[in-house]
């Protein structure tokens, strides 16, 4: 977040806000954030099916019982129905955290229209 916002200040519309007599932090706050937070909302949406599925090694110290260590012993034990199942619900996990991340983006950017 810190370096896109970094390579955000640079641009020229921030100097053309400043130039218009904005204060430094109405320019951070009203232009440069809401740009630079279009990668990290983007991943965020991408990496949703890792952050259900990523717990797998707490899960399994912690002997709770998660979509991680039964993924691991569906694998283990070679049981494709159980296997293919989870892979499903990631991947529709998937399209709902893009989806989700679409729909942040254009409420976050204005110039993000949505289609009718």
């Amino acid at each position: 977040m810190r370096a896109n916002l970094l390579d955000v200040m640079r641009q020229p519309f921030i100097e053309t806000a400043r130039a218009k007599g904005l204060s430094r932090l109405a320019v951070v706050i009203k232009h440069a954030v809401p740009n630079a937070l279009h990668p990290l909302v983007m991943h965020q949406g991408v990496i949703l099916p890792y952050m259900v599925s990523g717990e797998l090694e707490v899960a399994l110290v912690l002997s709770i019982p998660t979509i991680g260590p039964l993924m691991f012993d569906s694998l283990n034990q070679q049981d494709v129905f159980v296997t293919s199942t989870i892979l499903l619900i990631l991947s529709a996990v998937l399209v709902i955290g893009n989806f989700l991340a679409d729909l942040a983006l254009a409420l976050l950017d204005p110039r993000i229209r949505v289609a009718a």
